[in-house]
């Protein structure tokens, strides 16, 4: 308990499956934190189950005003962002490259790249004025390699590893620190959406896996929080991978 004592906290697709269950490992550990997702009623929902020192905000992560609200709700709330985990993102359509739709592919860059980008165009100067700063990207084991059927999505989180890297060196000198986080297949709706897609169970891609099972959100939630906490103050510019031992293959 406390190793986020008196942080502050947003989260990007907070009220999704990674993102509120982190909150409530975060809430557990001392931080307040700021839920910030596209959808008000699953906001509203996630509000009402994780309590006291809990701030929504709707907004499109790919509109530029709506992230320069959602940073602005969250410094006027709570006077500060010490901890940004930079997380809202789509699977986008499964279908070889061929018969990928370019709108279909702006729309999974525009949020899982873009997003990301105005979050940490955002974000930093407000933990720039600090000298402070804990700053995690989600990206994907998709990101540090390939799949058939979901190039949108690839492509995509190969990005976040780029701008994770870029952010890590330039706000290093500001004591800011910017790693992104790499799960497998995690028992959340996008993994429901891609087994449908890639007309494929649990069961048959959970074989991928060494250890034999999806992630949980929960699992990720405690990597983010070590990621948050002082516990990693001499960590940056890292790729983590929460994969079950697939980067072992």
């Amino acid at each position: 308990m406390g190793r986020l004592q008196d942080k502050v906290a947003v989260i990007t697709g907070g009220a999704g499956g990674i993102g509120k269950v982190t909150a409530k490992r975060f809430l557990d550990e001392g931080a307040s934190v700021v839920l910030v997702d596209l959808f008000e009623d699953a906001l509203a929902e996630a509000k009402n189950e994780l309590g006291d020192n809990v701030l929504t905000v709707q907004a499109d992560v790919s509109k530029e005003e709506d992230v320069k609200n959602y940073v602005a709700e969250t410094v006027e709330h709570f006077g500060k962002i010490d901890i940004f985990f930079n997380n809202a993102g789509i699977e986008g359509k499964v279908a070889p490259i061929t018969e990928q739709k370019i709108e279909d592919f702006d729309k999974v860059l525009s949020v899982n790249v873009r997003g990301v980008f105005l979050g940490l165009q955002n974000v930093l100067p407000v933990m720039m004025e600090q000298k402070s700063g804990s700053i995690i990207n989600t990206s994907s084991v998709a990101g540090l390699g390939g799949s058939p059927n979901v190039s949108p999505y690839i492509t995509s989180k190969h990005a976040v590893v780029g701008l994770t890297k870029a952010a890590a060196v330039e706000s290093a000198a500001h004591n800011i620190r910017v790693n992104s986080i790499h799960p497998s297949p995690v028992n959340t709706r996008m993994m429901r959406s891609l087994e449908t897609g890639l007309e494929v169970d649990e069961a048959t891609l959970a074989q991928s896996i060494p250890l034999g099972r999806y992630g949980e959100s929960g699992d990720i939630a405690n990597l983010v929080l070590f990621l948050a906490s002082d516990e990693s103050t001499f960590i940056t510019g890292v790729q983590y991978r929460i994969d079950g031992g697939m980067g072992a293959l």
